[in-house]
């Protein structure tokens, strides 16, 4: 009987040690910019009660999210009659009382509510972990993947929002991306559908006209009609959909188009705000208002971020927001909270395609000691533990051997230099170092060897 081969499943990836010093090196340039500003890290579980995540991401989310079956018989609840009723749906809040993530911000306002009384506000905390949805795989989309999120909660200051903007900034001129930078705010969204006099058709205007790139005007307008909005509403949406111009020109379009809703107003004078306060400052980035920008979740409540890569075709490679109220529906009422996400596994392969890491983020070993045998590798664990203890990443090869063999292993892991000590060597306490790149050989006195392979490294 043949074997089958091993897979994994659809949506998920295995990464070898290169790409996993590649995905270290954006998990450390995020982790560094984050400690920069003063943010903390904190952890929570793959797995969150379903209760805790079910409604907290619209109809769409729910569907998203991965379902963890009971332990145990978890049929035994269930009677004949309902099992033969294949109401999957129903039975899903009986079969299966926890989920995987499907984000890090809604475990986030579960954790602050958990633990209120250990946190001082405004509580800044960043965590990197992954997430799970149970999306369609395809080119940019996984089914498992991580986040690198920094949040602000019990701060009502739109400072915060600039703050994150200058992370944005920060993190990718550190990765060398060049990126364009995306506002809205829910309650310019939530003017939109008053003046439209379809506020109860709200959530879906905002999941509708967030398509709009991906799926153009005519499939949006199909998907709103489609939904109930009204065909004089989905007119009068148009041209608020095709305003151009610069920000400026948008935000004064708007005040004529929004004077009569308050909650429109409000929302354009907070993008006033952040605007004018960051034009003070050295971005790189440049930030432009999109009245389409809705990112198609129930809880953001003000500002709306999206941030897209110029020189790649691929989705959006950060995201965020205000959510003012999400804390409100685990028994936390009056909490604001506002926060980014950088999607890893997107960066990782915007990096890729650009060939964009340093050759230092790729941590190699630097030196690899020859093994001869035992008298010659106990004459060279010393030496290589000089170097450890300087910070040059050194391995031993474990085996005796053909050095033609040695030398090969150098070469498929790259490494820069070979140290290689026989008799004479060791009798003349001196080693032989090798350079793999240039092929040139030289003997140095064993007490010099940290100082050498330094100035060699570092040429």
């Amino acid at each position: 009987m043949a074997v089958q081969r091993p897979s994994i499943p659809k949506g998920t990836r295995d990464f070898s040690p290169e790409e996993m010093a590649k995905r270290n090196y954006i998990f450390n340039t995020i982790r560094s910019v984050y400690e920069l500003y003063g943010f903390r890290c904190i952890e929570t579980p793959a797995m969150e009660q379903l209760s805790t995540l079910m409604g907290k991401y619209g109809d769409e989310g729910d569907k998203l999210l991965f379902k963890i079956l009971n332990s145990g018989d978890y049929l035994a609840p269930l009677s004949d009659e309902q099992l033969l009723s294949r109401q999957s749906a129903r039975l899903t809040g009986q079969l299966c009382e926890k989920g995987l993530r499907y984000d890090l911000t809604v475990p986030f306002a579960r954790y602050v509510v958990m633990h209120r009384g250990e946190l001082s506000f405004p509580f800044k905390r960043y965590q990197i972990q992954p997430v799970w949805r149970a999306d369609r795989p395809q080119k940019g989309r996984y089914r498992e993947f991580y986040q690198c999120d920094a949040d602000v909660v019990g701060s009502d200051s739109l400072m915060n929002e600039v703050e994150l903007l200058q992370i944005i900034d920060e993190v990718f001129r550190r990765l060398g991306i060049r990126i364009s930078v995306k506002l809205n705010n829910r309650k310019i969204l939530s003017g939109i559908a008053e003046i439209l006099d379809e506020q109860e058709h709200l959530v879906e205007i905002t999941v509708a006209i967030d398509k709009l790139e991906k799926i153009g005007l005519d499939k949006v307008n199909e998907e709103l009609a489609a939904n109930g909005v009204k065909a004089q509403a989905i007119a009068k949406l148009q041209p608020i959909l095709a305003l151009s111009g610069d920000n400026t020109a948008k935000l004064e379009a708007l005040k004529t188009i929004l004077a009569s809703s308050q909650d429109g107003m409000k929302g354009i004078e907070e993008l006033e705000y952040i605007l004018g306060v960051v034009s003070a400052l050295p971005l790189r980035c440049q930030l432009e208002i999109d009245l389409s920008l809705a990112r198609g979740l129930n809880y953001y409540t003000g500002t709306i971020i999206e941030v897209k890569a110029l020189d790649v075709a691929m989705g959006s490679i950060t995201g965020g927001g205000r959510y003012d109220n999400l804390t409100g529906v685990f028994g936390l009422p009056g909490v604001s909270g506002v926060g980014i996400s950088f999607g890893a596994d997107r960066i990782f392969d915007v990096l890729n395609q650009l060939d964009l890491y340093p050759a230092s983020s790729l941590s190699r070993t630097e030196v690899l000691f020859a093994n001869f045998g035992e008298r010659e590798v106990r004459y060279c664990l010393p030496l290589a533990a000089a170097l450890r203890q300087a910070g040059i990443r050194t391995e031993v090869y474990p085996d005796a051997g053909k050095l033609k063999k040695q030398f090969a292993y150098a070469d498929d892991h790259q490494i820069a230099l070979m140290a290689i000590a026989g008799e004479n060597e060791i009798n003349e306490q001196k080693i032989q170092i090798k350079n793999m790149q240039t092929g040139q050989q030289e003997s140095i006195a064993k007490d010099d060897l940290v100082a050498y392979v330094k100035g060699l490294l570092s040429a």
